[in-house]
């Protein structure tokens, strides 16, 4: 079974509503092979993807990288999504 299906992290979620670790590479031009070792090393999705990956997943940039909510700021006219912490955008 792929790592992504064993995984509960934001970036096995983002992996998976993309529909396989190829797609998501195909998503942000990198190799499987590459997003196969952030699965597997436990890494986070580097910061420049964030918002392709959170526009074409669903899965926030809060989600995908909480060590920097700090930068974002919710966006106040969007409510949040079920089971998600709301829309995220740049901090102004």
């Amino acid at each position: 079974m792929a790592l992504e299906h064993e995984s509960d992290t934001a970036l096995a979620r983002a992996v998976r509503a993309a529909g396989s670790q190829s797609a998501f590479g195909r998503l942000i031009n990198k190799r499987q092979s590459v997003i196969n070792g952030w699965l597997t090393r436990g890494d986070l999705l580097p910061a420049e993807f964030l918002e392709t990956v959170e526009n074409a997943t669903g899965v926030t940039r809060f989600d995908l990288r909480p060590d920097l909510a700090h930068l974002f700021a919710r966006d106040e006219q969007s409510p949040p999504r079920a089971g998600s912490l709301g829309d995220l955008e740049p901090a102004r």
